[in-house]
């Protein structure tokens, strides 16, 4: 089993350490055969486009992000939103959230937030635009393990 989960945090400061250290293309070569999860700046860090203004990111998920679409660090919140195919709400940390704004045609919408997608999946890519580590809810975890566990793989394209 092996897979990769790249947290939340602040995307830039990942980008300057995965460049000093040399690892953005090792990191990327990664994504594109084994399980990853990024969470809130993990999100953005996947996604293909990052937004308003550009930033350099993995793109290997093709979907389009927002950065900090749900307001400032005071307008972090609990939210409850709905996780598809479950009538059990899913609890959702947003804290500085990024809002998905475009999904890609093979892109997999899980969750979903005043209408807005915060978990998608393509193939071996998971991406959440809040933070499952910091809820009780563990269904999230439980999904990418049972991703990493099947070792999901794809070719590099």
């Amino acid at each position: 089993m092996s897979g990769l989960v790249i947290p939340g945090g602040e995307s830039t400061a990942f980008l300057k350490l995965l460049s000093r250290a040399d690892m953005f293309e090792a990191i990327k070569r990664f994504c594109a055969v084994k399980p990853v999860f990024g969470t809130c700046a993990g999100c953005i860090l996947l996604a293909k486009n990052v937004l308003p203004a550009r930033q350099e990111s993995l793109a290997v998920l093709d979907i389009d992000v927002q950065r900090n679409a749900y307001g400032r660090q005071t307008d972090s919140r609990v939210a409850v939103g709905e996780y598809v195919g479950s009538e059990i709400p899913l609890e959702m940390v947003l804290i500085r959230a990024p809002m998905i704004v475009r999904t890609g045609p093979d892109v997999e919408i899980l969750a979903r937030y005043l209408g807005a997608p915060t978990l998608v999946r393509q193939r071996n890519i998971l991406a959440a635009t809040f933070h499952p580590e910091l809820s009780t809810d563990r269904r999230i975890h439980r999904f990418f393990y049972t991703m990493a566990c099947q070792g999901i793989q794809r070719s590099a394209s």
